[in-house]
């Protein structure tokens, strides 16, 4: 996982360089990301909760799947890699872009591109990735991110303030 290159990005989200990750985040450059959103046909969201194996925020809950945009990928094909890697599903036609939030400390450095799709499962969890997953509906998310709910990941609070703000 060291291994792994990313852009390098500016201000405006132009590519300026590639490097590993881990110099990435130890240095606080931006970079590129991506968070899928599952809801089922009931209208509840999908979370994961990360694996402790995962060096950043292991044991949280997240959103549905999100991964780092490779160096050479794109926000969309990225998105796709994502889904299928971490939930098993091919998504490439369900997944529709619904905002980017500009790179902030608060977020990792991250410029990230939010997706949504609508999928009931089943769901393979990959194993290095997600230790488990279940729906929460919209209200119970609400109220766990109005009380500042520890046990949710920043980023993830960030991506549901502004989902609930564009009233998507």
């Amino acid at each position: 996982m060291n291994n792994e290159l990313l852009s390098v990005v500016d201000e405006n989200d132009c590519i300026i360089d590639t490097c590993a990750r881990h110099i990435i985040h130890a240095t606080g450059l931006r970079h590129r990301a991506v968070h899928i959103l599952v809801f089922n046909e009931q209208g509840q969201l999908f979370l994961q909760k990360r694996s402790m194996k995962k060096d950043l925020n292991g044991g949280l809950w997240d959103t549905s799947a999100a991964g780092h945009v490779d160096a050479g990928e794109d926000y969309d094909i990225s998105a796709v890699r994502e889904i299928e890697e971490e939930l098993g599903i091919s998504a490439a036609h369900l997944l529709e872009p619904l905002f980017k939030l500009p790179a902030t400390a608060a977020i990792g450095m991250e410029f990230i591109q939010v997706y949504r799709c609508i999928h009931n499962g089943p769901f393979n969890l990959a194993p290095d990735e997600i230790d488990e997953g279940d729906w929460f509906s919209a209200v119970e998310i609400a109220e766990r991110i109005a009380a500042d709910d520890q046990r949710l990941t920043e980023t993830f609070k960030t991506i549901w303030r502004q989902f609930e703000a564009l009233a998507i």
